[in-house]
């Protein structure tokens, strides 16, 4: 069992919870976390926010029974981890020019990426109120290009960037492929899915997903695949 250093509320509905330990993980993979025995029945799956020697840290919007048991965690609570699970994000060389494009809690994960991604620019979309974008300008010596309201993508060049990686809500995701089918750039585009879960490991398929060529497993093969990879249903 892990044990909660922090869990504050860092913008309506959205948490920053942090369990104390010593963790593995790269950028763009997840935990599964529960804080409860036996109902809601499914953990939730929570990409990596941070990690540092002291713990590891998760970003979270309140939206069910189990975020809401999440959110009324305080320090010295016990939580469940487990993980890490899934392919993360891609290895990219120093020298290319690198987007990270998150809507809403899809910045999540973004933000550990800047560990290794250090010049990114950084795409933040949001419905209603900006959250961390200075602890996202901080993390990166590239751009941070907020946009409140609106569409995030519609900001975002894509013939600007050698990899653009994007982790959002299905509608967006779909957008970024869109987007990338009409581009002349030879760019390599990423979605990083959503998609509900249940064991983490790739034994139930809950998560499947369809690809061109056959249906593959979000939290196994995923959560992050090439854009023209993926059929939206």
């Amino acid at each position: 069992m892990a044990v909660v250093m922090t869990n504050v509320e860092v913008a309506p509905n959205i948490f920053r919870l942090k369990a104390a330990g010593s963790y593995t993980g790269r950028m763009g993979q997840f935990y599964m976390v529960r804080a409860w025995d036996k109902y809601p029945l499914l953990s939730r799956p929570l990409s990596i926010f941070d990690r540092d020697e002291g713990g590891i840290e998760f970003l979270y919007q309140l939206a069910g029974e189990g975020t809401k048991l999440l959110s009324a965690l305080r320090p010295g609570d016990e939580l469940q981890l487990e993980g890490p699970f899934g392919n993360g994000f891609p290895e990219v060389p120093a020298e290319e020019k690198i987007a990270l494009v998150g809507g809403g809690i899809g910045a999540a994960p973004l933000f550990y990426a800047l560990c290794e991604y250090s010049a990114a620019d950084v795409y933040l979309g949001f419905s209603r109120e900006a959250y961390l974008v200075q602890q996202f300008e901080a993390a990166t010596t590239g751009n941070v290009i907020v946009d409140v309201g609106g569409i995030v993508l519609n900001k975002v060049d894509f013939n600007a960037y050698d990899t653009i990686i994007a982790c959002g809500p299905e509608p967006m995701l779909q957008a970024v492929q869109r987007r990338k089918q009409e581009s002349a750039n030879a760019a390599k585009v990423y979605v990083s899915l959503e998609n509900r879960m249940a064991c983490g490991i790739g034994a139930c398929l809950v998560c499947s997903v369809k690809c061109r060529d056959q249906r593959r497993r979000v939290c196994a093969d995923g959560p992050v695949f090439l854009a023209e990879e993926v059929v939206f249903e």
